[in-house]
């Protein structure tokens, strides 16, 4: 006869795993910024709801660029169909070609990307110029703002967060 404690506990188990599934949100990627479990997955770029996709898949499509409020921060820069926040980084130089974040920084701070062969596009609202500069560690195209690189906070999970704003990340006035 099989006993209530040893029957417990894989079912346990196997709920535990279930519910841990079933949570899973999607990690942020140049291409792709964050976004909460209940979201559906974008990548950055103007045709709306475009589904998640490798940078070869999405070579014709590009990022646009707009300014929307949030919140108390007022109107800000927000990029690509989900219109997550963009920040820029104290540590870059304007027009110098070079993005200072690298390595573990891009887990918290992932790039605006483009695919190769692509431009970011200027939507309502922003006046200053948009440009890409070619990241030295992999190569990928990043969007640039006035010759600053623009960056996601990958602690940001819905349109209009702005908790990215720290020391030396700035939010970005159009």
């Amino acid at each position: 006869m099989i006993s209530f404690k040893k029957l417990a506990l894989p079912v346990m188990a196997a709920i535990l795993v279930a519910g841990c599934a079933a949570s899973a949100t999607t990690p942020p990627t140049a291409t792709n910024p964050p976004v909460a479990a209940t979201d559906t997955p974008v990548v950055a770029s103007s045709a709306p709801s475009a589904p998640v996709a490798s940078a070869s898949t999405v070579a014709n499509s590009s990022t646009t660029v707009e300014a929307k409020t949030a919140g108390s921060a007022g109107t800000v820069l927000v990029a690509g169909a989900t219109g997550m926040t963009v920040y820029t980084f104290t540590n870059d130089v304007a027009n110098n070609g070079k993005s200072a974040c690298s390595g573990g920084c891009l887990t918290k701070w992932p790039a605006l990307t483009v695919p190769a062969g692509t431009t970011p596009s200027a939507g309502a609202g922003v006046s200053g110029k948009l440009g890409t500069i070619t990241r030295a560690d992999d190569g990928t195209l990043q969007v640039t703002y006035n010759g600053l690189p623009l960056y996601y906070y990958a602690g940001d999970s819905v349109p209009g967060d702005t908790k990215g704003s720290y020391p030396n990340w700035n939010l970005i006035k159009p």
